[in-house]
């Protein structure tokens, strides 16, 4: 069975280093890193990964919450949410768009995997009920 493919969208290098290894040791491909919700949509489009990692507050054009939004309408990819921040607006707006769930940085990774295998399993049971 091939390994769980996740693109990590994380604008700042050293978390996105740190997210890509823990990741890979747990198992999984990472697809990325990428630092822009542009990138995110297009790398998403691309590789058509199986779940994305997304920070919520980018730099640039879109933010995390307008990339995922994106990426859940056109491709159906389920997306968990990172944060560093708690700024109401921005959860706002994360409610909004359907996140399959919200991880706080520092993301621990025991917390992050059992996170990725819930979503995981979560969509799957969503796609058979279509």
């Amino acid at each position: 069975m091939p390994a769980v493919r996740i693109l990590v969208v994380e604008d700042d290098a050293i978390i996105a280093f740190c997210l890509q290894g823990t990741l890979i040791d747990s198992g999984y491909d990472v697809v990325g890193p990428v630092a822009s919700g542009e990138e995110a949509i297009q790398k998403a489009s691309k590789q058509r990964p199986d779940l994305v990692l997304m920070d919520v507050n980018l730099a640039g054009e879109l933010n995390g919450v307008e990339a995922a939004a994106q990426i859940q309408a056109q491709l159906g990819i389920p997306v968990i949410y990172l944060t560093g921040y708690t700024e109401d607006v921005l959860q706002q707006g994360a409610r909004m768009a359907g996140p399959y769930a919200y991880l706080s940085k520092p993301v621990h990774e025991r917390e992050l995997c059992t996170t990725i295998e819930m979503m995981l399993n979560r969509h799957e049971v969503k796609k058979r009920g279509r």
